[in-house]
Parts: C-alpha cells; sequence; structure tokens
C-alpha cells in the first residue's frame, strides 16, 4: 500500500515535511520519496498508510490537497474510501468499481478532476486532456464522485 500526498499549490511538500522534527519522526521508517506533485510514501498495508495520515494529519490540513491511497499501480482511492474499507468495513474493492474520477497534472499540478461513468476505462478520455502531463483513476465514493469540476483555468490545459 502506497500513498500519494497532492501538495497545495505553491507548496514544496517534501521540504515542508523534512522541516519539521515532528513530521520527520513520523516519517523516518517510510523514506519519503519527492514527485512532481507531491509526496509518495511506500506502507507494508492500508492499516499503517491510515495511520500515517492520521499523524500527519496536521500537516495534511494544511500543506495536502488530497492524501490518496494507491489501491495497484496507477489506481488510487480516495481517504473516505480507505476509511469505509478499512474501519466501516463496508465496501469491498474490486474490478470495475463504480464511482471514479479522472485527475489530469501538467507539470505536477493538479489542473482537472473529472467523474468517469461506470463502466468506462481512463483510455476514452485521453482526448478529452490535450496537454495533460499525467492522470489518475482515483476510486472513490458516491459522494466524492459528485465533487469533479476544474481545477484550474481553462488556459491550464493549453
Amino acid at each position: 500500500m502506497n500513498i500519494l500526498l497532492i501538495q497545495r499549490e505553491g507548496t514544496d511538500l517534501h521540504h515542508t515535511l523534512f522541516s519539521s522534527e515532528t513530521s520527520r519522526m513520523a516519517l523516518r521508517f517510510y523514506h519519503p520519496k519527492k514527485k512532481s506533485c507531491g509526496v509518495y510514501i511506500s506502507c507494508a498495508a492500508l492499516s499503517s498508510a491510515l495511520a500515517l495520515v492520521a499523524e500527519l494529519r496536521w500537516y495534511i490540513r494544511r500543506y495536502v490537497r488530497e492524501p490518496l491511497f494507491e489501491w495497484e499501480p496507477g489506481i488510487y482511492f480516495t481517504h473516505q474510501l480507505a476509511q469505509d474499507v478499512y474501519y466501516e468495513r463496508t465496501v469491498v474493492l474490486g474490478p470495475g468499481w463504480k464511482y471514479r474520477k479522472l485527475y489530469g497534472f501538467k507539470n505536477g499540478k493538479l489542473i482537472s478532476s473529472v467523474p468517469m461513468a461506470p463502466g468506462s476505462t481512463v483510455e476514452e478520455y485521453h482526448q478529452e486532456y490535450a496537454g495533460i502531463d499525467h492522470t489518475l483513476e482515483i476510486w472513490c465514493t458516491e459522494d466524492d464522485v459528485e465533487e469533479g469540476e476544474l481545477v484550474g483555468g481553462p488556459d491550464d490545459l493549453t
């Protein structure tokens, strides 16, 4: 299980986390990797990933746009869905998850969040993403998928 902490615009999250003794101590066994969009942290299991996010809560509220949990390479899920899976045991993840969003990044910045139709594939959306460097498929709760919107302005896409 891996965590991707998407940093807020104008923040160097890796530097911020390592400039504080408290977060440095929380991360000392995880060896976070700096990514253009934030910080990538490898964890042993969903339980340890959720515990680490809880421990870093103060930093996440201030410097992180969204913590994402990697289900498998290229597929992430939201914090709310992770809690539903682990704590509530109300959700069982599997192929063909119904509620999904597609995040588009350009130069490490989150540019767009588009709800995906049930049964659609990431490839079907690539023509809409001219100028996007990277996309991530995000599995989420029904409430989360309704929040998809353009994050940046239209000039950010060209």
